[in-house]
Order: structure tokens, then sequence, then C-alpha cells
């Protein structure tokens, strides 16, 4: 069945595209459009969760499908699943599950073209962990990860780590030869480290500026290097929380719009009311008035609290990008970085995933109106989700 959206596009352009379940089948300028931006649908590298529904649990009444309707409500249409340090056995549980997921829900394996695995090779020191449990963190071992890649049936396909623990660029290879995406995070590598990993094919630096102590050296740190290495990607986490305006202003800037992607680094809580919660990777956290998460009784963050969209709206709101650039951010910068080649852009012949957002006077998003994803409209802000 064809059926037709209009908007204008994040360009500002008024457009009509013409989809199904097969893709875009048409893109066309009109004279007048509903005042609406109607842009790719957005892909999110960095989930743990949202709404109650975690990636990092095994238990509870929550399966991973569930997690499908509050991300379209929220215009995520891709997304990696995040799993976080974790002994071997969860980990391996854990990846298993989202395969089957994958495998068993067909709306499922539409919007997870693979998973992201956080950890567990990542610094153990104080500040560079973050929330990352230090007896689990460890050097990398390419026998245990293969034996984690066959659990996942072969879906692993980002891998964030730390290229100063012992063994590092000889593991970022194997990844890189076997098509996995090598990222750098919650890491304390100098300059010769971070040459080292970038040689052996790594590709990004996970949420870069988050992960790393209060306090650092103001020239022999981890942020200069990996800011100055062209070939390296970044992900940012816009949520207002985790970088200060003027910080994610700078780093955005340093690295360049074109290799910088929005993340949100969402976890169960998020979208949750404000309050205390028990999770399986924080422990006690607390969700703020502001979506702020914190572990209980610190300063600390354990996560964010915003889907990807808000990200997108304090990127235009508050940092003052054009909304073709925050969107680009969050559509054809991942899907470029991870070889995305059937979504993230409207083009005819790609996946139809596509989100209408409030419009401003100035362009900017505002609130999710429509969802559309593998050619069905999933959301709609006047009636419920949508399952196929």
């Amino acid at each position: 069945m064809t059926e037709t959206l209009e908007g204008f596009s994040a360009e500002g352009r008024p457009i009509r595209v013409r989809f199904s379940p097969a893709g875009i089948e048409e893109i066309g300028e009109i004279d007048h459009a509903p005042d609406l931006l109607l842009v790719p649908g957005l892909i999110d590298v960095q989930l743990n969760g949202y709404g109650g529904v975690d990636v990092n649990a095994t238990d509870g009444d929550r399966a991973l499908p569930d997690l499908l309707p509050l991300l379209w409500a929220h215009g995520v249409t891709t997304f990696y699943p995040t799993v976080v340090s974790a002994a071997a056995d969860r980990t391996a549980e854990l990846v298993a599950r989202i395969a089957h997921a994958r495998a068993t829900d067909e709306d499922f394996a539409g919007a997870v073209p693979g998973i992201h695995l956080e950890g567990p090779y990542l610094s153990g020191l104080d500040g560079y962990r973050g929330a990352h449990d230090p007896a689990i963190l460890r050097d990398p071992d390419t026998a245990e990860f293969d034996r984690w890649q066959r659990a996942a049936g072969g879906l692993i396909r980002i891998v964030t780590l730390a290229p100063e623990r012992a063994g590092a660029a000889d593991f970022t290879r194997h990844l890189t030869a076997h098509g996995v995406t090598a990222a750098i995070g919650h890491s304390a590598a100098g300059a010769a480290d971070v040459a080292a990993f970038r040689r052996a094919g790594g590709r990004f630096s996970t949420h870069l500026g988050n992960g790393i102590p209060a306090s650092l050296d103001r020239h022999d740190n981890v942020l200069w290097p990996q800011l100055a290495e062209p070939g390296l990607a970044a992900t940012l986490i816009a949520d207002g929380h985790h970088l200060p305006l003027p910080v994610f202003t700078a780093l955005l800037r340093a690295k360049g719009l074109e290799r910088a992607v929005l993340v949100s680094d969402a976890v169960t809580v998020a979208g949750c009311p404000p309050g205390d919660y028990r999770t399986p990777v924080g422990g006690d956290v607390t969700v703020e008035a502001g979506g702020r998460v914190s572990l209980r009784g610190t300063a600390y963050l354990a996560g964010s609290g915003a889907s990807l969209a808000e990200c997108v709206r304090w990127a235009c709101a508050t940092a003052g990008l054009p909304a073709a650039d925050a969107f680009a951010m969050a559509t054809r910068h991942p899907a470029d970085l991870l070889g995305l080649t059937d979504r993230g852009r409207l083009a005819v012949g790609a996946r139809a995933d596509l989100v209408r957002f409030e419009r401003d006077a100035a362009g900017r998003p505002g609130a999710v109106r429509t969802t559309v994803a593998g050619g069905v409209v999933r959301f709609s802000a006047d009636a419920d989700p949508v399952r196929a």
C-alpha cells in the first residue's frame, strides 16, 4: 500500500514523500506543505534502554521488542542495543537475547542492524570507568569476544574499548578484519595509544568528553589526541547534562560537523517519572525533574534520561545548530559511519523510515507528530503506536 507524507525538509523545502513497505518511492517539491519538519528516521548508535525496558536485563516482564513503540514515539527508527561491561557468561546471555529478539520479531529486526558492546575492555581507573564495575573491566581477549560474537549470531557491530589496555591494537585489528567497528571510550589513552588505535582500524570516539575524570592535565590528556586525529569521528551526548553548552560547541567545532554523531546513551529509566530506581547496571539511581540520571546520592551521571529526539532539539534550541545540521548528526552521519546504505537519508529506494516533527518559526523541531518505520505508520500523536 502506497502512502504519502508532506512537510518541510530540514533545509526548509516543502516536499511530499511517497512510500510503501518496499521503501521510498518518490520525493517531490510542492507549492505548499503543512508546517511540519519531514526528515529521515533517527538512528541511535548507543541505547541501553528506555521507558523501563533494559537491554542489560535478562529478567522482568518487558521483552526487548517493547522498546519499539517507546522509541517510535520519539522518532527513533534504528538503534544499536548497547550491552555494557558484565561477566563473560552474562554478556553472552545478553547478546543472545538480542539476537533471539531480532530473529523472532520482524519489526525489531528492521530497527536493529547490530549490537554495540561497550566494554568490558575499558579503563578501570576512577573517572575514566564511569559507572562500569571495576571488578569486571579487563584487557581485550579475542577468543572471549569471538565466543560472544557466536552467541550473538554475528550481530556485534560496534565495540567500545580503551586502546591503552594490553593487546588493544591487535584486538582492534581483529575487529576491523571481521567487519566490526572499533570505538575508543572510557579510556585514559595518550597520543601514542590513540594513534595506534587509529592505525589498527579504530573509527570513532564514544561519547567524547564523557567517561573521563573531572580534572585533567591541561596538555597531556585523553581529549586532545582524539580531537586532533582526523580519522576519528565522535559521538556526542547532547542531553544538556553530559556536556555543558561551551564544551559541546568546542568539541563540535574541533571535530567538525561531518565527523560528529549525536547519541542518547539513554538508560532504562529514560522517559520515566522523577524518583529513585534500581537498575541492573548503575544500581541505585535517581531521575531528577529535568531528566538528569545520576548514581543515587552522588553527582556522577549514570547514563542519559533523554531520547535522541530530545538531543536533537537541545542541539537546535540551546546550541543554536541549524535543523539540517542537527538532523544530519542523528541520521546521515551515523548511517555513513556504520555503513547503513539503506537508511539515514531521504532518497528514492531507501528504507521508508520517516518522522514528522512540529516546526517553530525558526524551523527548529518540536514534538514528534508522525513516525513511519519500514513503510508503516507506527506512531501518530493522535493515536497509539502501531505494531504491524
